[in-house]
């Protein structure tokens, strides 16, 4: 039984590419294979005990409560059609260029990743109202379908993301394991934060990609992407501001407030979440002279508790104290009656009990996955998992280099066919521990196995991207024209991590200039 843990790690594999529910899956074989240990005397069983320990610091963890309010967030932008807005105005500023159309729908698609970060709702929403404008135009439908799939995956490397999140988090743990084992006392961690601002230049990097290559595409087969001709003519400077600048001050109060440490990731998440709800009612027909009332008051109360806070508890306060406080509930009271009307508005147009809904369902799957592989990857240390991963690890020809070559290699083939939720918390706290102890920066790192994982959503049979844009694409579009579309954007994607890798300051200065 000295290989026990291996074994238990495919018994796994084969349960999920059977087809069994994943949560069920990662318990119900770690249970098993928890019970043949100790029947073998392969494992000491007492170690289940930490397990309550591992929940209670899941559930209890700040940062990942930010995954909800980011799902709500970007929830709502998508059922308030904000989408749409910047589609058909990005798609009349460009499309008379050649290659024009591709261009919009990469940018469109940065923007929403930023302001969303929900990769089936963005390729959904493309493949309804760009991908048809596409095929009009003349767009080779293999291309078309390929830039919508590929697209709508930048919700997973620009951040705010969910996967940004759930990888700092592993990669944190994973770093502070790595010096524990080195015998330092002094434990540093990875902040949410470190790893946004380490995803943003590289995830720019990958826009600038897809962009040139839609460039000499053009360049070189002109036939694929002939220019657009658009009845409503180009829009002016006003239609365009109006489509682009909510969702860029949304961004810019979320990532700002994150990078400037002037909040936490949940605190910004939520602050994105009430953003939402506000540029959502205002486009179901709020009073606009209140919503931008109550943004501005919300503003400026924001920036004033925190330059002048005011505490009532305090016995030595004067009369311009009590004069700030009252300006601080009236700023309040208005902010609050602005999201009220906001939420009256969205519940009317049925947008907010679709968006809790959703969020409710894809929140508990990503808990109930990562609380699972809390007890998997118990049961494969107990069964000396750890060990084995570490001289496979050493063992590899090329040292680090060889180690690190290796391990890419493997999530880029589970990515044909798991989810990176899956590969992030059942893959990663096994071999990430080992990468680091081997020299290499765990945010450099982070970085590498984000675009990897961003991979798996265009890598055919499993792809999710490729199962959304089925579900949302003309009839005319087949299966096997969007499993060829994504091939020359999986080889870029490739070429991306090997950028990264080439030049790693992309993903470390700006951690490095900020944190």
């Amino acid at each position: 039984m000295e290989y026990l843990d291996l074994l238990m790690f495919a018994a796994l594999m084969g349960c999920i590419l059977l087809g069994f529910p994943v949560s069920f899956s990662i318990a119900g074989v770690a249970i098993i294979f928890g019970y043949i240990g100790w029947a073998t005397d392969a494992m000491n069983i007492g170690l289940m005990g930490a397990f309550g320990q591992r929940v209670f610091g899941t559930l209890t963890n700040d940062v990942l409560i930010a995954i909800p309010l980011f799902v709500v967030m970007g929830v709502i932008l998508e059922r308030s059609r904000i989408a749409e807005d910047l589609l058909h105005t990005m798609g009349r500023l460009f499309g008379q260029l050649r290659g024009g159309l591709g261009i919009s729908v990469v940018l469109v698609g940065a923007l929403l990743a930023a302001s969303t970060g929900i990769v089936g709702a963005t390729v959904i929403a493309m493949g309804m109202i760009a991908l048809p404008t596409m095929l009009r135009t003349g767009y080779n439908p293999k291309l078309a379908s390929g830039l919508v799939c590929t697209a709508g995956t930048l919700g997973q490397i620009i951040p705010p993301s969910t996967l940004l999140i759930i990888l700092s988090d592993v990669m944190s743990s994973a770093y502070q394991q790595a010096q524990y084992e080195q015998g330092k006392f002094t434990i540093e961690t990875i902040s949410v934060g470190q790893i946004f601002a380490g995803a943003l230049v590289p995830g720019l990097t990958l826009v600038a990609i897809y962009i040139l290559y839609i460039l000499l595409r053009g360049v070189f087969r002109p036939d694929d992407m002939p220019p657009a001709q658009s009845d409503d003519g180009r829009p002016d400077i006003g239609e365009v501001f109006r489509a682009v600048l909510p969702p860029i001050l949304l961004i810019i109060a979320v990532l700002g407030a994150i990078l400037g440490g002037v909040a936490t990731p949940t605190e910004a998440a939520s602050v994105g979440a009430i953003g939402a709800i506000l540029m959502a009612g205002a486009r179901q027909g709020a009073n606009r002279t209140l919503v931008l009332a109550g943004t501005i008051s919300l503003l400026v109360l924001a920036v004033m508790a925190g330059i002048a806070p005011v505490r009532f508890q305090r016995s030595d306060l004067t009369g311009v104290d009590y004069m700030l406080g009252g300006v601080y509930v009236v700023l309040a009271i208005i902010g609050i009656a602005a999201i009220f009307a906001c939420l009256r508005q969205a519940w009317k147009a049925d947008i907010l009990k679709s968006a809790l809904t959703s969020t409710m369902t894809v929140t508990s799957m990503i808990f109930a996955t990562i609380l699972t592989a809390s007890m998997f990857s118990l049961v494969f240390i107990g069964l000396g998992g750890e060990d084995h991963v570490a001289e496979i690890l050493e063992a590899m020809p090329g040292g680090p280099t060889g180690a690190l070559l290796f391990c890419m290699a493997l999530i880029f083939i589970l990515g044909f066919f798991l989810d990176f939720v899956e590969i992030t918390v059942i893959l990663l706290p096994l071999i990430a521990p080992g990468l680091i102890m081997m020299g290499h920066d765990p945010v450099w790192l982070a970085i590498l196995i984000a675009i990897n994982l961003q991979t798996s959503f265009l890598t055919p049979p499993f792809g999710f991207s490729l199962f959304y844009l089925r579900s949302a694409a003309p009839p005319e579009i087949t299966t096997g024209q969007i499993y060829k579309g994504v091939i020359p954007f999986i080889a870029l994607q490739v070429f991306g991590i090997f950028v990264i890798w080439l030049w790693p300051s992309l993903a470390r200065w700006l951690p490095s200039v900020v944190f």
